[in-house]
């Protein structure tokens, strides 16, 4: 499984001060450069977000 470091993630916003907003957008092209499937760990558990073929986004657990 490949995880994401921040440089390589493009962030959207940014504070006026040019500090990264963590909470800002990840433009799903990065997300699924590789697969139409990402896995996510969440507080131990494993999540899937899967990009249809319409676009659409779902999440399993």
């Amino acid at each position: 499984m490949n995880t994401l470091t921040l440089p390589q993630i493009k962030i959207r916003n940014l504070h006026q001060s040019g500090i990264p907003d963590l909470r800002a957008s990840i433009d799903s092209d990065i997300l699924f450069k590789n697969s139409d499937v990402v896995f996510i760990l969440h507080k131990g558990e494993q999540y899937s977000l899967r990009r249809t073929r319409n676009g659409k986004l779902i999440l399993n657990k």
